[in-house]
């Protein structure tokens, strides 16, 4: 592993105008990162990664690297593009395994973090480095919300979430799990306590329903919810998974790790909105994929799908008369999720839009003073690294509020 590394790491042109780094949605220094590593500063390399990004060793495994950083590599137009994910994990494995932090000195303020996913973790860690007595509130046993809940072992283990525990403590960040706000304690409760200013990162938990006869069946499930903890299901040994994106290939890997014999994705279109990398590992896993079905409902038996055409105007259309069934033993549900409003619910004065996302400002500002917000919450389901990039926006503008300074 680490002869490959360095080799791809040689391999890079350490381009003046890098479109690796404009690639990255965070903007990640990578040459720099190469040139330190090349250098023997494999050190200043992780922390200068840790400082871009707290969650680089997480981006480095599941980021859409071939749309991103790689896609964007010059040695791609004509061969293999430098593999940076590869480099970049190698190098924040590394840091972040050794990483044992200390409490920055009290600046006397308390801040609230509601959620422990992607935008919790990045905030909490931004704002224990300033100084801020943080508090992070998780509704769930352990951190890491969809890092941990909604996407697989065998691609992003566990273990770094529960070193990312680790360092928090050791950042003086106090951790508070089981704990749902807007039930026992509310956001008001917050403040009356003397939070400063409360964030709320809480993602989106309640999946959306196909609202097609049978869904409330045995035998169905939605992906969020299984990929929550799959050995507590007994799908069978064939599963059908409706649905085609990300987290329909997780599910669908899962399944057969878990011993399913077959499973079959289903795509509305002729198209798979998962990314290449992502279809072609569930291919290689055995999914197989069928294309034009819409599903009409769900029995005992499996799925009843009927066949779609696009039409001139590109929209889809079903095609009487080709209803079918496809045997399954379970069917899982995957066609995105929202917001589950308990915190709005109980907390006046913060807007939501028509599809249950938080209303904020480009820095995060819910409608309501003193309340942040960001992640999927704000964007609806969106990827982790940028999750972090525009809650790091978000945490300069906490800390701005807190300190009293002007927008």
């Amino acid at each position: 592993m680490a002869l490959h590394v360095v080799n791809e790491a040689r391999r890079c042109l350490n381009c003046k105008k890098p479109r690796c780094r404009e690639g990255c949605p965070i903007s990640t220094p990578i040459p720099d990162m190469i040139q330190l590593f090349l250098s023997g500063h494999i050190n200043e390399a992780g922390e200068m990664l840790f400082r871009n990004n707290p969650l680089s060793v997480v981006c480095s495994l599941v980021c859409n690297h071939e749309a991103q950083c790689e896609g964007h590599c010059v040695l791609g137009k004509k061969g293999q593009p430098v593999h940076i994910s590869s480099i970049e994990n190698y190098i924040s494995s590394h840091y972040f395994d050794m990483l044992r932090p200390q409490p920055a000195p009290s600046n006397g303020m308390r801040a609230a973090i509601i959620g422990s996913g992607p935008a919790g973790i990045t905030i909490a860690v931004m704002l224990a480095q300033r100084g801020y007595g943080v508090t992070v509130f998780e509704g769930k046993e352990k951190i890491g919300g969809v890092l941990r809940y909604g996407i697989p072992n065998f691609r992003l283990p566990k273990t770094i979430l529960d070193h990312y525990k680790e360092v928090l403590a050791a950042m003086g960040v106090k951790i508070r799990p089981n704990t749902n706000i807007g039930s026992a304690i509310g956001v008001d409760d917050l403040f009356r306590d003397g939070y400063k200013a409360v964030f709320i990162g809480t993602g989106v938990w309640k999946p959306n329903t196909l609202g097609i006869k049978g869904e409330s069946l045995g035998n169905v499930h939605y992906a969020i919810d299984y990929l929550c903890n799959p050995d507590v299901y007994d799908l069978g040994q064939r599963v059908n998974v409706i649905g085609v994106g990300n987290a329909a290939m997780d599910a669908a890997r899962t399944a057969l790790r878990q011993g399913a014999v077959q499973v079959t994705a289903f795509a509305r279109s002729e198209h798979v909105s998962a990314s290449p990398l992502e279809r072609e590992y569930a291919q290689i896993d055995g999914v197989q994929f069928e294309y034009c079905k819409a599903p009409v409902e769900l029995t005992e038996e499996g799925c009843i799908f009927q066949d779609t055409v696009r039409r001139e105007d590109g929209t889809l259309e079903r095609i009487p008369g080709t209803e079918k069934l496809y045997p399954a033993d379970s069917t899982i549900i995957s066609v995105s999720q929202g917001p589950r409003n308990v915190i709005v619910s109980s907390t006046g004065g913060i807007d939501v839009n028509a599809r249950g996302l938080v209303v904020t400002d480009a820095d995060g500002r819910t409608t309501r003073e003193g309340i942040f917000a960001s992640g999927d919450v704000v964007k609806g389901a969106k990827t982790v690294v940028e999750a972090v990039r525009y809650s790091k926006q978000v945490a300069d503008a906490m800390d701005a509020y807190m300190q009293g300074l002007p927008r």
